[in-house]
């Protein structure tokens, strides 16, 4: 991939995604795969004046190898340095930039119960500091080909050329083009889901029901007082924009937590913890996931829904159209960030507090009684199918189309 090109994507990141501010530290998380490129961000956010940038790396095998060996104990355990930098973290609320190029089966065969009982236990005291930092600060999500990666959607391609396409589907999905500016073409797009955005807060809905011809029959409650949200969005405080996905596609609301009913069949895979889940439907009674049917890793679903209270319950609905560029590409990413982009989905667990419109003066707890689910979870699954159609039924009455055979109805 041409390295001007590669510059593009580093300065939209930093730019556009993260926002990074004159004085602000950053921290970026990398793979051990793609030093050079994270080495260009860096650069990008040195270049609008970060005071420090920090860059972590990480390497799968590594990750799996610990989980392995190390025992419950010590994986739960978290150390005081580790505490600390948490403290540091909630101080300084510094940009926060994921470059994902994980392999989407690299944790196979590791033992998930362990690791889920690890998890649960570290978040008891990570949770703190994530609800106090939560809205406060910029971050962003992109990818990064890695070699594994790029066989696992290219496999019929030497590793090169697999990951010379994949990286060509990264940049054209996220509006980085040779001849035009990413970050114009970034503002032209927030303003398209903006719109979108605005019609739909404009109806007042209570109610969002699906159907399709897969199976799935759905409907769910929304919570009074809420918008819906997509690109863009603004820090508690200080209103620093930021855009934290990249790709982005969708328009998204946090549900009402308790109101869901009938059943959703996933249209694509989902890869968590490092494994994918495939052909799988969620059964939901009174807003909980009651029942669950996976053809490859049901086990893994089933501990996936257990991980706290909150974990069975919906914490976002995101509309999609068919027709977006990720899902034209035709291309599996196996890669969450792209695949919930390319269709409808629902994500289990965590909501989003900010999709209140009053959010800036509540607690994160009064959020949460408010309705907004709370968990340590937050996983998104697709949903969105060539014919899947979404009634919006408004709080006076009416019902409104707002898909049709996949695609926006207005």
């Amino acid at each position: 991939m041409k390295k001007a090109v590669l510059k593009k994507y580093a300065r939209l990141i930093a730019e556009t995604g993260g926002n990074v501010q004159k004085g602000q530290e950053v921290r970026v998380y990398a793979s051990v795969e793609q030093p050079e490129f994270a080495r260009m961000v860096a650069e990008e956010c040195y270049r609008l004046g970060a005071k420090k940038v920090m860059v972590e790396f990480s390497y799968q095998p590594l990750e799996k190898l610990h989980i392995k060996r190390r025992s419950l104990a010590t994986l739960s355990k978290l150390e005081d340095w580790e505490v600390a930098r948490m403290d540091h973290r909630l101080k300084t609320l510094p940009v926060m930039i994921y470059l994902d190029s994980d392999d989407p089966d690299g944790m196979k065969g590791i033992n998930q119960q362990k690791n889920a009982k690890a998890a649960q236990a570290r978040y008891k005291i990570l949770k703190p500091y994530h609800d106090k930092m939560e809205n406060r600060y910029q971050w962003v999500i992109a990818a990064v080909p890695g070699a594994a990666w790029a066989k696992k959607v290219f496999p019929g391609l030497p590793k090169n050329k697999a990951m010379e396409k994949l990286w060509e589907n990264i940049l054209f999905t996220s509006r980085v083009d040779e001849q035009e500016d990413p970050v114009a073409a970034w503002d032209a797009h927030n303003r398209d889901l903006a719109a979108r955005c605005a019609y739909l807060n404009g109806l007042d809905l209570e109610t969002l029901e699906y159907k399709a011809s897969n199976g799935t029959d759905f409907r769910v409650g929304l919570l009074e007082n809420t918008v819906f949200m997509g690109g863009s969005e603004h820090t508690l405080g200080k209103n620093v924009e930021f855009n934290p996905n990249i790709p982005t596609e969708e328009v998204f609301i946090s549900p009402k937590r308790g109101v869901a009913e009938g059943i959703v069949y996933a249209s694509k895979p989902l890869s968590y913890r490092g494994e994918l889940i495939e052909n799988f439907w969620i059964h939901f009674e009174n807003g909980k996931a009651v029942e669950v049917h996976a053809e490859k890793n049901e086990d893994l679903l089933r501990k996936m829904i257990s991980m706290d209270e909150g974990a069975a319950y919906l914490g976002e609905c995101a509309l999609v159209p068919y027709d977006s560029p990720i899902c034209q590409s035709n291309l599996l990413f196996f890669n969450t960030l792209f695949d919930e982009n390319a269709a409808c989905h629902l994500a289990l667990g965590h909501g989003f507090t900010n999709v209140l419109k009053d959010y800036a003066d509540l607690t994160t707890e009064e959020c949460y009684a408010k309705g907004i689910n709370d968990s340590m979870i937050h996983e998104d699954f697709m949903i969105g199918t060539a014919d899947l159609s979404i009634t919006g039924v408004t709080r006076d009455g009416r019902r409104v189309p707002i898909f049709q055979n996949g695609n926006w109805a207005f």
